[in-house]
């Protein structure tokens, strides 16, 4: 009776105008001893697929980005389907870090920091793609996006960048004062954030060389080297990412590396005849309707908008800096970059300011 009533329910099972065909097939198979427990399911039917892009999908700080992310059925399924859309942000070990979205049809739930700027793109059959508004510096990062269909669960990964900059940093106490929290810290009151290691390899490919290790995303210490020498790893090392490895978050202290994209105002210079004090180059940006820039907004001015200025200015950590997107004579050094005063106690010189649009 019990092998007739099996066999019934397999036919029924098979045709597809049944209420509840989901397209899937499984055998269940005996085990070896012949016993009559199941040993293992095979899947046989339908196949559920989730693609998304190989190649990275590049953003910047405060605009909207779509990862793309399609399924389908092999062989395809015509029928509509109830499907749930999940999708979280990873850490570059690919495990799971934070929830993004979960969406049924039309209805979804963002979280987190993702609230009021994470849907589901609207734009067709079988289109599980993601929208982020207002990317923020955070955004970077590896995403999973997988679909569910009953028993059936496919995902895959898109890798979100954001084209920035990375630049060392030492507050005004000096070298290697800061913990990781700190780093963490002294980034975000820079208009930036620690880097991660892809950031700083990109910087590093771009040409970036720098001595003194900093303190990355991850919580590791490293550091980047164009050129090797004697006080940098070495002459016999060759070119590339020196690591301390993780580090102590509390005890240990380095530099930071910082990450900051591209701006969502414009920076601009002030000065006076006889230059001014830090408080009176702050009052001058904000009687501009500004405020005094941080090292962060410098960097990505002279990065991405070309910022070339052979004035010295002060800043908002109290740091004198200038950008020089042209080298030459009185300038600095025969390298583009963003040069430095260190944190003069007094002195008199011009302002960086900074406007969002």
């Amino acid at each position: 009776l019990l092998l007739l009533l099996e066999a019934t329910l397999l036919r029924l099972a098979s045709g597809s105008h049944h209420p509840f065909y989901n397209g899937f097939y499984y055998n269940h198979i005996m085990n070896d001893k012949g016993n009559g427990q199941e040993k293992v399911v095979y899947f046989n039917g339908a196949r559920l697929v989730v693609e998304t892009p190989k190649d990275p999908v590049y953003s910047s700080n405060g605009a909207n980005v779509t990862l793309p992310c399609h399924y389908r059925y092999e062989p395809d399924l015509e029928a509509k389907r109830k499907i749930r859309i999940k999708w979280s942000k990873l850490r570059d070990d690919y495990t799971k870090e934070q929830d993004v979205l979960v969406a049924i049809g039309k209805t979804y739930k963002a979280s987190g920091d993702f609230q009021g700027r994470a849907h589901i793109f609207q734009g067709g059959r079988r289109d599980a793609s993601l929208v982020i508004s207002d990317v923020h510096l955070q955004d970077d990062g590896k995403y999973r996006c997988e679909v569910i269909d009953g028993l059936e669960d496919e995902s895959n990964v898109v890798d979100l960048r954001l084209q920035g900059i990375v630049f060392p940093y030492q507050p005004a106490h000096g070298q290697y004062r800061l913990n990781f929290h700190e780093a963490k810290q002294v980034c975000q009151e820079q208009g930036a954030i620690l880097a991660t290691f892809n950031q700083l390899f990109q910087a590093w490919s771009e040409g970036l060389d720098w001595c003194n290790a900093g303190w990355l995303a991850d919580g590791t210490a490293q550091y980047p080297i164009r050129q090797p020498r004697k006080p940098c790893g070495g002459l016999h090392l060759a070119p590339g990412i020196r690591s301390y490895g993780l580090r102590h978050q509390h005890l240990h202290r380095f530099d930071a590396f910082c990450f900051s994209s591209t701006l969502r105002g414009e920076v601009f210079y002030l000065d006076h005849p006889d230059g001014m004090t830090l408080e009176e180059a702050k009052q001058s940006c904000q009687d501009a309707g500004a405020e005094i820039a941080r090292v962060g907004h410098l960097y990505s001015a002279w990065k991405f908008l070309g910022l070339d200025r052979c004035d010295a200015g002060w800043l908002a950590d109290g740091s004198v800096r200038y950008p020089i997107t042209n080298p030459r004579a009185n300038c600095g050094t025969a390298e583009p970059g963003i040069r430095s005063f260190g944190f003069p106690s007094e002195g008199r010189f011009g302002v960086f300011c900074y406007k969002e649009r």
